[in-house]
């Protein structure tokens, strides 16, 4: 039987109230319907909103309106659009400090002695990696055809402790299958609801995060390699984040989370939104669930086949038998576009190219816009097999060549395009 522990987590006019209930869950938690993903483009806002209930706040609400943000409903969350000029926002993230609000997302702690285990089948990724203490990486938690339920990050905490951070727009249908195939293992499943999370992004972001830590919290993060994450006192500091900067996430009491931001902004670090926050992962080459992957898209369409631990050959795993015929037959490829001429590839817009043997193709672009720090427009598409260099994206009714490249285009604030 899967123990099922909940913090469930209510503000009021700033004043958080929270109760903890467990509960037996053999059911599946009823899934959340597909919300498509944020693009930072006005015209694509009204495809955010939830109109079947109330959005939720997190804990720092009342601090992103004393900031003056523009507020918008995100998957059910009232978040920040911007605190006025996204473009700004992008570059103190690039060149200084910026950080953002990231407590929509949700942390799923998992404690056990048949974990690791668990884990195992669970993921596409191989938790038996993680040998140190702290250690995490980024895997698919796919379904038995290979299709991406959710992609997320893994901590190796104890032998018998591990700790997922999921996405918000995937929390309700994450939640049901991972207590679903749990149940054989015995594993206490805990959402940390009870965690405000904050990412503070940049060149300048982890020496002033850590102006603001203990002598005893300075230590325990000092030297902390990438991909990395450690309890210090009241907070779990991890050396993650979706920029392509370095940084911190920031896991706190939602009791403390406010004190904290406006600590971190009297240290001049730049208050971020979700369009700032788009465009950075974008010039960085990161996926966006539901753009770039979905249920019905595998992780080696989507840029996602190093995170896949084909070795040891006899490890099963959810959706392995798929993805071995799929490897096997080819699927199609995530590439990034580049477009220096006037104009800003979007999203859904077409992309077509012919191939060695001049057979026509016809592709898509997941996510797109103008990049802040190239200062021309970029994508990713998916396309079929055998792109060459060059292909055109219909824009209205121009054909518009672009540049074919990786699935990058900015890395610690420099072009790799």
């Amino acid at each position: 039987m899967v123990r099922f522990a909940l913090w469930f987590t209510q503000v009021f006019s700033g004043n958080v109230r929270q109760k903890r209930t467990f509960a037996s869950m053999p059911g599946a938690v009823s899934t959340l319907g597909f919300v498509a993903a944020f693009v930072s483009t006005k015209q694509q806002l009204p495809r955010l909103l939830n109109e079947d209930k109330m959005a939720q706040q997190t804990p720092l609400y009342e601090q992103h309106t004393l900031c003056g943000a523009r507020m918008v409903d995100f998957h059910g969350w009232m978040m920040p659009l911007h605190y006025g000029s996204q473009i700004d926002e992008h570059h103190a993230v690039r060149t200084g400090a910026g950080m953002f609000d990231v407590s929509h997302m949700t942390i799923v702690d998992l404690h056990g002695s048949r974990t690791r285990e668990f884990l195992r089948y669970l993921l596409a990724n191989d938790v038996a990696k993680l040998t140190k203490p702290g250690k995490a990486l980024y895997t698919g938690m796919l379904n038995a055809s290979a299709g991406v339920i959710d992609d997320l990050i893994v901590y190796f905490l104890t032998e018998d402790y591990f700790r997922l951070v999921v996405n918000s727009a995937t929390r309700e249908k994450d939640l049901a299958w991972i207590t679903q195939h749990a149940e054989p293992y015995s594993i206490e499943i805990t959402v940390r609801d009870d965690l405000a999370l904050i990412a503070v992004q940049g060149p300048d972001a982890q020496a002033k995060a850590a102006s603001l830590f203990s002598d005893e919290q300075r230590k325990a993060v000092e030297g902390m390699k990438p991909f990395f994450g450690v309890q210090a006192g009241d907070l779990f500091v991890a050396t993650t984040g979706y920029t392509g900067e370095a940084g911190y996430e920031i896991a706190l009491p939602n009791e403390k989370a406010a004190d904290f931001w406006h600590a971190l902004v009297e240290t001049g670090v730049k208050p971020c939104g979700l369009g700032a926050r788009d465009t950075l992962r974008l010039e960085a080459g990161m996926n966006l669930y539901g753009q770039e992957m979905d249920e019905s898209v595998s992780p080696l369409a989507a840029n996602m086949g190093w995170t896949i631990a084909w070795e040891p050959a006899d490890r099963d795993f959810i959706g392995r038998e798929a993805l071995e015929s799929q490897r096997q037959h080819g699927t199609e490829q995530l590439v990034g576009l580049v477009m220096t001429e006037k104009g800003v590839l979007r999203g859904e817009l077409p992309v077509r190219f012919s191939d060695s043997q001049g057979n026509q193709h016809e592709g898509i672009i997941t996510s797109g816009t103008f990049s802040p720090t190239l200062g021309y427009s970029i994508a990713l598409a998916r396309v079929p097999a055998g792109i060459g260099e060059t292909a055109v994206v219909q824009i209205r009714n121009r054909e518009m060549p672009v540049k074919v490249t990786k699935p990058v285009f900015v890395r610690n604030g420099k072009a790799v395009v």
